[in-house]
């Protein structure tokens, strides 16, 4: 990837890793080793690079220049024994996860083969490739080819101007999305369910298997967001609220207790995940639509579904929030 940067500004003093510092990133939803090569704060005010905060520009050992990239801190941890260990635990639940389908099935959307011989050949090289790309033991080969796939979920504009909202009122203003939400993110995504079914606008749903594919995204969604709240959607500030709620609610999933705040940032990680899977392109650009009408729907209903006011951290709570 190009080494495009946007608007920093030299606040070293804000940023959790430096130039040079040997660091774990997620790409996708793995952890590779890397080190930092440029470290910057961006304010959100370049339209190229709206996402504001700590932004580094990581290399991921192994790989080659063109893997570099932009990650934002949330992608980032310190390398050791401890997320070493968490490092091991994602890459033997994704070679699990690779026996169970992804977002959507593709093979819903492929064309047919022309004969049996020929689908039970491609069925087996793709069992084959995604057995190899989730491996404990991947090469670098291996794991440049899982990420061939560029894929582009455009975020409206009034929802980026949300994200930095959400950002600001948690990082500088030491404030916290208040939780449980109302809605929650599993009550949002059933909201618009019943929104989308019921709109005057047939032309979405016209064909009948059409809301069996939105359900299995909405099912996706609601995985995705379990499996990566803790991992790369809170803010350091949130982690300790994180901690506190799943001890009062542990028979709650992180989709019964987070709203919208914190699915809209999973939308912006979204792009990464799905350059993980198996999908073709026509399945992927599918997936992008149905991904886009949500982002629609959010922004339609913004003022109603994102909270107006986040409430203040106790003493107490900021203290050891700093502390770990």
């Amino acid at each position: 990837m190009a080494d495009k940067a946007g608007t920093g500004h030299d606040r070293s003093d804000e940023l959790l890793f430096k130039p040079n510092e040997r660091i774990l990133c997620f790409h996708g939803p793995l952890l590779y080793e890397a080190k930092v090569v440029k470290a910057e704060m961006r304010d959100g005010t370049d339209p190229d690079a709206p996402e504001p905060g700590p932004h580094y520009f990581v290399h991921y050992k192994g790989w080659k220049q063109t893997w570099d990239e932009w990650v934002d801190e949330s992608r980032a941890l310190k390398f050791n024994e401890e997320n070493l260990a968490k490092q091991k635990a994602l890459k033997q639940a994704a070679l699990q996860a690779s026996k169970k389908r992804t977002i959507v099935v593709a093979a819903k959307h492929t064309p047919k083969p022309e004969s049996e011989s020929e689908s039970q050949s491609a069925h087996g090289q793709r069992n084959r490739k995604r057995v190899r790309e989730s491996s404990v033991e991947k090469t670098r080969e291996d794991a440049e080819d899982g990420l061939q796939k560029e894929v582009k979920l455009p975020i409206p504009n009034a929802l980026k101007a949300q994200l930095v909202d959400d950002w600001e009122r948690i990082t500088k203003d030491k404030l916290l999305v208040p939780l449980p939400r109302v809605p929650t993110v599993a009550q949002m995504l059933e909201q618009y369910q019943e929104y989308r079914r019921s709109s005057k606008d047939k032309r979405r749903s016209a064909r009948r298997d059409d809301d069996e594919i939105v359900d299995e995204i909405i099912d996706g969604l609601k995985v995705y967001f379990d499996k990566a709240l803790g991992n790369v959607l809170l803010y350091r500030f949130e982690r300790y609220q994180y901690k506190q709620m799943l001890d009062k609610y542990p028979e709650r999933n992180p989709t019964e207790i987070y709203g919208p705040e914190h699915l809209l940032r999973l939308f912006v990680q979204l792009p990464n995940l799905i350059a993980h899977t198996n999908m073709d392109d026509d399945a992927v650009q599918l997936l992008k639509e149905h991904l886009s009408d949500i982002l629609k729907y959010m922004q339609k209903f913004a003022r109603s579904l994102f909270a107006e006011e986040y409430e203040n951290a106790s003493p107490a709570y900021v203290a050891i929030a700093k502390a770990t």
